[in-house]
């Protein structure tokens, strides 16, 4: 690319985001990604049910996960959302990529992890794809992963339980550190002690049916969002979208789009 001042732009600029959600089972987050705007899925599992949303089907291979990527770069549409449902489902389909690639029977054979510091590439050639739809096509991006229950080290205190997407640790740093904002789906959890006798108390987690959406990390959970969102808000578009910039300035009568 030819580097000129007509190539500068700002870069404070509000761009389609890119989003992880992911959460515990049933909680709604494909129900979520389908009152975005516009939205056009990539299937890696049959999670859509009766939600009425654009789909490609169930995407069974790697090759078929690029076929629709390059189907929406390249051919006109008027799609404004891209889901991919979902990360942990399409690992699977990078791993036999990655060994198909290096010959391998499967990601293990090369052993001592390398099979999966090889898919790393694969990931990278996928995440590259989300970002040209972004930037070239103005599509914001809804990555969707399950919740897993996994030990965290951390160097302040022992270790504990927290929950974090459901992927290869390596897989799942890199998909961080390319969206926008890990949001963490779960339903409002209170406590309540009761006596069990022998002045024993009993605690247990009790569930009100309220879904919320994590947008700041704690020791229970991985979260992070790069745009000032409410530490927790209610699952639904609306009240997500209402934080994001590129969502507010659209919806704002005063914005001025030819600035």
């Amino acid at each position: 690319m030819a580097i000129s001042l007509a190539s500068l732009h700002r870069s404070g600029a509000p761009q389609p985001p890119r989003l992880l959600v992911y959460g515990v089972a049933g909680v709604g987050k494909t129900k979520l990604a389908t009152d975005a705007p516009a939205p056009v899925f990539l299937q890696t599992e049959d999670g859509l049910g009766k939600l009425g949303a654009a789909t490609f089907g169930v995407l069974r291979s790697y090759a078929d996960v690029q076929d629709a990527l390059d189907v929406l770069l390249e051919q006109p549409h008027d799609f404004q959302t891209v889901v991919v449902d979902s990360l942990d489902w399409l690992e699977p389909l990078i791993w036999r990529e990655t060994a198909a690639r290096n010959k391998w029977t499967d990601i293990e054979q090369p052993g001592y992890g390398k099979g999966y510091a090889a898919a790393l590439d694969t990931w990278r050639g996928f995440l590259d794809g989300m970002t040209l739809l972004r930037d070239d096509r103005g599509m914001a991006v809804i990555l969707i992963a399950h919740a897993d229950i996994k030990r965290f080290d951390s160097p302040e205190t022992e270790p504990y339980d927290r929950y974090q997407p459901k992927l290869h640790s390596r897989a799942a740093a890199l998909v961080q550190e390319h969206v926008d904002a890990v949001l963490f789906a779960n339903y409002r959890v209170s406590t309540i002690k009761s006596d069990a006798g022998f002045g024993k108390k009993v605690v247990r987690g009790v569930s009100g049916g309220d879904r919320l959406l994590h947008t700041i990390e704690r020791p229970a959970f991985l979260a992070k969002n790069r745009f000032g969102l409410e530490e927790s808000i209610d699952l639904n578009w609306a009240e997500l979208a209402a934080g994001i910039p590129y969502y507010a300035a659209s919806a704002d009568p005063n914005t001025n789009s030819g600035a």
